[in-house]
Order: structure tokens, then sequence, then C-alpha cells
């Protein structure tokens, strides 16, 4: 199967990334293409590939698919032997819920907290918004162990798609030194020595030496 990856800047663009982790928990080969972001000619560019204009798009065989949610439900459609969502009907369920509510949701985390693989500083005062934002998080990474039948570090026990879309959320609560619980503080280091993420994220600063 032919598979591209189409994505903006690594390190910046935490859509992209989880759309780089998907294709990584399903073991199969992709080429990749970066579009610089807010370029003057970066919409132009991106509207050869999508007329959504944004990032991350993956081309397949059967057309081309945006959105991260979607290739992610794609690839599982494709890759069942992958394993991309938890095995037992219930954690699945739970998975498909909480990647939801991350992809609809958290937008005063997103607003004032921006993904940036290199800023190092506390968000200071945290707006009432925010905190709420990041109390909801670990509560909702507490309902997604919670229903885990595999034991593991990750929130299922396994790497799945749940890891994928809380990814740039454990970046996020690093890069501005949000204090977490141990549980949660060990949860986004399982994702910070997960090897695709590590890869992604040298990449993503190197970005900042060219």
């Amino acid at each position: 199967m032919s598979l591209h990856l189409i994505i903006g800047d690594k390190l910046y663009s935490s859509w992209s990334l989880r759309g780089a982790l998907a294709l990584d928990l399903t073991g199969a080969a992709y080429t990749e293409e970066l579009i610089k972001l807010n370029q003057p000619d970066t919409r132009e560019r991106l509207l050869k590939h999508s007329p959504t204009g944004k990032v991350p798009l993956l081309k397949t065989e059967h057309g081309t698919i945006a959105d991260s949610l979607a290739i992610a439900e794609y690839l599982a459609e494709q890759f069942p032997a992958a394993g991309l969502w938890p095995q037992d009907i219930a954690s699945r369920a739970q998975a498909r819920s909480a990647c939801a509510q991350m992809h609809s949701g958290f937008f005063a985390m997103r607003g004032n907290m921006p993904f940036d693989l290199s800023h190092d500083a506390p968000l200071s005062p945290v707006p009432a918004d925010v905190q709420a934002d990041i109390e909801r998080m670990s509560a909702l990474w507490a309902e997604c162990r919670a229903a885990a039948t595999e034991t593991g570090p990750y929130l299922f026990g396994r790497a799945t798609l749940a890891d994928v879309f809380f990814a740039p959320i454990a970046v996020r609560l690093r890069t501005y030194q949000v204090k977490l619980s141990a549980i949660d503080e060990a949860y986004v280091e399982t994702l910070y020595q997960w090897p695709a993420f590590k890869a992604w994220q040298k990449a993503g600063l190197e970005e900042l030496e060219k």
C-alpha cells in the first residue's frame, strides 16, 4: 500500500504529529512531505493536495484523507492486525470517546499554550479555563486507565490511538511546566520516550537550526 503523509512544521504542528504517530503504530512504510506553515505560499501549496488547506493529509490508493481523526480511523481499518484501538470492546469505546473529546475540545489549553517543542517556561498566571482543561485532561486519562484491560505504561497498557491523540497535550504540559500528579507525569514521560515521538521531537528541534 502506498502511503504519503503531508505535514506542517514538526516544531509547531500538533495535528501533523498525530498523523505520524498513527502511521508508526501500523508499522507500514510511508513517505513524508513537509510544507512549512505561515509562509506566503503555504495555503497555495496545501490546496494543491486538498481543499481543506490544512495538515495532516494522507494520500492513499483510496484517495486523499484529511483530518487526523479520519486518518486514524482509516489506518485502524486498513491495518487491523496492528491493533491501533484496544481489543476489548469497552476499552475501545472509551479510547474512541477520549480521542473525540480531545479532537473537539480543550480550546482554552490550546489557545493559551500553543504547541511548540522548543518552549520551556510556565504559563503565569494560569487562566481559570486553562486550569479547568488541565484538570479535565487528568480526569480523562484516569477514565482511560480505569477502562484498560491490559497492563503497561500507556493509557490502555500498550500504545494505541488514544496515546497518539494525547501526545501533543503531553508536550504542552511539559513545555509549560505544568505540575502533575505522579501518575500523569509518568505517562507524559512514557510518551516522551516513545521512539516515534523522540524521532519527531529531534527533527522538530533541528528545524530551529535551518
